[in-house]
């Protein structure tokens, strides 16, 4: 898939921008804070509905304006694909082929994007809850049931703590309401956690190998999904629903306490070992960032065989951060199979013919020329 043109409508710090691109490599060229970033935005809003800087979209408009507005000409295998996203003080709609959505759990999929950015390098040595929101929005992009799972199991966690902060400092919970979420909860948790488990075992098949080559064959990577509630992937549904409403039972006291739902796939965490050790713990900086650059390439070929057409590449500001060779590594592996948009102050020191034959626009002051 591709992107061929782009228009911006009150967007950050564009009033109005149009663009078209080049069906390979896009490169924008600029000093800092003269909007580089914004458009490298605009396309990640574009496909996932959401912004992956801010979770307020009344930031995403231009200050003095009341609405903004990305639109775009995608293409698949198919044909054009009109994309349109606005937003305004009352929320967003999205239009695909001029068709507005009725849910945006309806609008996420139709552009497969693959963001690297600066904070990626600290997927592996960042915070659980960075890990969790990596795998939600990689397997919402080729699942959209899986967002509509998401959103459920949200909705009954927020519940069930509802009425465990009302029952704080009580011993026990006299409440039909709470069985009823928590069985409820258990179910949804259950989906949520199988699919996170079959898209780890997918992520392991493509990242091993390309963590193994960009090491030079010294390196293994293993990849390991870990739920807080200590359940196995060979489990049943059955068992597995079974296993988290014992743990739910064992932990009720603490949870009354504290307010909050103590087990559950919000709170599970996704683990990194190079070589059998854990890389966030011991990896160096070197290994965090090949472990960090080897899953966003396994992204990429993950999402080309799960909806048959690679997905849209965004490099932002990010080619700065990685040596020669795993920038060469990067740019190897993209040339001429991935439409890729990049960001970056200068191309001066970077030699790849990759960069040396793309289209190359200039950013400064909010305006930007080829």
């Amino acid at each position: 898939m591709r992107i061929d043109r782009l228009e911006l409508v009150n967007y950050r710090n564009y009033e109005s921008l149009e663009l078209e691109f080049s069906p390979e490599i896009n490169v924008f060229i600029g000093e800092n804070a003269q909007g580089k970033t914004n458009i490298m935005e605009s396309l990640y809003v574009l496909s996932m509905a959401k912004s992956h800087r801010t979770s307020n979209d009344k930031e995403l408009i231009r200050w003095d304006a009341d609405y903004g507005k990305i639109k775009a000409d995608v293409f698949r295998k198919y044909g054009k694909l009109p994309l349109e996203i606005t937003l305004s003080k009352k929320g967003k709609k999205a239009k695909v082929n001029h068709l507005e959505q009725r849910r945006l759990s309806d609008y996420i999929g139709q552009l497969n994007v693959v963001m690297f950015a600066p904070e990626d390098l600290h997927l592996v040595k960042g915070s659980p809850q960075v890990r969790r929101r990596f795998i939600d929005m990689e397997i919402g992009q080729i699942s959209p049931v899986y967002l509509h799972d998401l959103v459920n199991y949200q909705k009954l966690l927020k519940q069930r703590n509802h009425i465990l902060k009302q029952h704080y400092g009580k011993q026990t919970i006299n409440d039909v309401m709470f069985d009823v979420y928590t069985d409820q909860f258990i179910e949804a948790a259950v989906k949520i956690i199988r699919k996170r488990y079959q898209f780890m075992e997918l992520l392991q098949k493509w990242a091993e190998p390309i963590h193994h080559g960009i090491s030079r064959g010294l390196e293994q990577l293993q990849i390991r999904y870990q739920p807080i509630s200590g359940l196995k992937p060979e489990w049943t549904p059955e068992e597995m629903a079974s296993f988290l409403e014992q743990k739910l039972i064992e932990v009720r006291k603490r949870e009354i306490e504290r307010g909050v739902t103590l087990v559950g796939p919000h709170r599970d965490e996704l683990q990194f070992f190079v070589n059998g050790y854990d890389v966030q713990t011991y990896g160096s900086q070197g290994q965090q960032r090949t472990t960090a650059l080897s899953l966003k390439l396994a992204e990429i070929e993950l999402i080309k065989q799960e909806v048959g057409e690679a997905p849209v590449l965004l490099l932002d500001d990010v080619l700065s951060e990685l040596d020669d060779y795993r920038q060469s590594h990067l740019l190897n592996t993209i040339k001429g199979s991935v439409q890729t948009f990049v960001t970056t102050t200068s191309v001066e020191g970077i030699q790849h013919e990759t960069i040396q034959n793309a289209r190359l626009f200039e950013v400064s002051h909010g305006t930007v020329t080829k």
